[in-house]
């Protein structure tokens, strides 16, 4: 399998930290250009410590469909056509169900879902337009189990797995795949702050593989389906979740 993408350019939100980060510095270690997309004002900082040179830095609100647009049409005018969209951008509120704010699942729905459907929208015209194209969205382990506390952010993540099948059947015969990724807890900076203690503990529990999943380890799966060789890939939910989604 090759995972050389010298030449291509990548279009990663969430680039700024976690795992789009993980996943810009992965396809940027193998040669790729990075178009950051984020809100985030780490953002530029991110983006210079990764390895090679002619990185992007978008800052975009990919949840209003004209900023991604615009977001994408400067990734065009300044780095040319993106091969690669990985779609990782994402914000999580939990409560109970019956205490879930109508902000909270506006703004989650918003993001997780809405903008990941506005970036595919519109890097796959441009990709349509050049006959190739790669989509991955990061999806999650919700988007198929009952946690509690997740209704929003559940019903975002089902919601991208909805729209992912529907785009394998329109562009598939037109040189676009798009895939969804969907992770347990990663271990990022983020999650060792959140899943601590007792619930940690119960979390890994849970997980039959007994442990978190790394960052390497989505970006590893991540590169194989935004290379060439995934051409007959489409359509498809690969879960990193060392078996939580069949117990």
């Amino acid at each position: 399998m090759s995972t050389d993408f010298t030449g291509q350019t990548a279009v990663i939100t969430g680039a700024a930290a976690g795992i789009g980060h993980a996943i810009a510095t992965h396809l940027a270690e193998r040669g790729a250009r990075i178009a950051g997309v984020d809100i985030a004002p780490t953002l530029e900082e991110a983006l210079v410590g990764l390895p090679g040179e002619g990185h992007l830095a978008v800052r975009a609100n990919i949840a209003d469909a004209a900023e991604a647009s615009a977001a994408v049409s400067r990734v065009v005018a300044e780095l040319g056509t993106p091969r690669i969209l990985v779609s990782s951008a994402g914000i999580g509120r939990f409560a109970p169900g019956e205490d879930v704010p109508e902000g909270d699942w506006n703004a989650t729905l918003a993001v997780n879902l809405s903008g990941s459907f506005f970036m595919a929208q519109a890097v796959g015209r441009v990709m349509l337009e050049a006959g190739y194209g790669r989509i991955v969205n990061i999806a999650s382990q919700a988007a198929e189990i009952g946690l509690p506390e997740h209704a929003a952010y559940s019903a975002g993540k089902a919601g991208v797995l909805g729209f992912t099948r529907v785009l394998a059947v329109e562009w598939a015969s037109r040189g676009v795949t798009i895939n969804a990724v969907s992770p347990t807890i990663v271990d990022t900076a983020l999650a060792r702050e959140i899943w601590v203690g007792e619930k940690g503990e119960k979390a890994r529990r849970e997980i039959p593989a007994g442990r978190f999943a790394s960052p390497d380890e989505v970006a590893s799966l991540v590169a194989f389906l935004a290379s060439e060789e995934s051409a007959m890939i489409t359509g498809e939910n690969v879960r990193v979740d060392g078996g939580r989604s069949v117990i």
